[in-house]
């Protein structure tokens, strides 16, 4: 089949993530992956699809212990029985670093190095008094990033070392992920307006 349809990827996440924050996670991730594309002349399509489904299986396997399903093995089954991209799979492979898949390219590493920043950065924009992720600054998220009892599950080192491994500097890195999410705040639910109760 090869690349599927942004509007396809998005059909199979809402099959299989139900829960609202891991959606915007993976929306996210999309977002700051395609910034990247952008910013090294690659397929930004092909960038946006591997992280808008990076995640895909975690709320249904999410024991990664499990050799069977477990995170991320039941989507990499299912995006090779679909005849999607090897470049989407390895990535997806080698952001598992359980898995022993190395990173070899850049869509590998810029997934690694974006993943869990942009938890942080959502974090910083949910303790915002206005909820608006146009209102945080890299000096925002960086002040927080060294109040280690904020969002504590988020490791600051692991970022730090794929940011290093992807050749990026660290605000700069900031700056761009925190731009890409704030050109779909209003899909975050950071935008400011209050939330809808579904």
């Amino acid at each position: 089949m090869g690349l599927p349809t942004r509007a396809e990827a998005w059909n199979l996440v809402c099959e299989w993530v139900s829960s609202e924050s891991l959606r915007k996670h993976m929306l996210a991730v999309e977002a700051a992956l395609r910034a990247y594309a952008r910013k090294y002349g690659e397929d930004e399509e092909l960038w946006g699809i591997t992280g808008l489904v990076h995640d895909l299986d975690f709320e249904r396997y999410p024991d990664m212990t499990d050799p069977m399903n477990g995170h991320p093995r039941a989507a990499l089954r299912l995006f090779r029985e679909l005849g999607w991209p090897a470049e989407l799979i390895h990535a997806i492979e080698g952001h598992a670093e359980y898995l022993g898949v190395p990173r070899e390219n850049r869509l590998d590493k810029a997934l690694m190095a974006v993943d869990e920043l942009t938890g942080l950065i959502m974090a910083v924009g949910y303790v915002r008094p206005t909820k608006d992720l146009r209102d945080v600054t890299v000096k925002s998220v960086r002040n927080k990033w060294k109040d280690k009892a904020f969002a504590a599950a988020i490791h600051r080192q692991d970022i730090e070392r794929f940011t290093a491994e992807l050749g990026e500097d660290l605000e700069a890195h900031i700056a761009l992920v925190l731009e890409a999410m704030q050109g779909i705040a209003s899909e975050l639910g950071l935008d400011g307006r209050p939330a809808r109760s579904e």
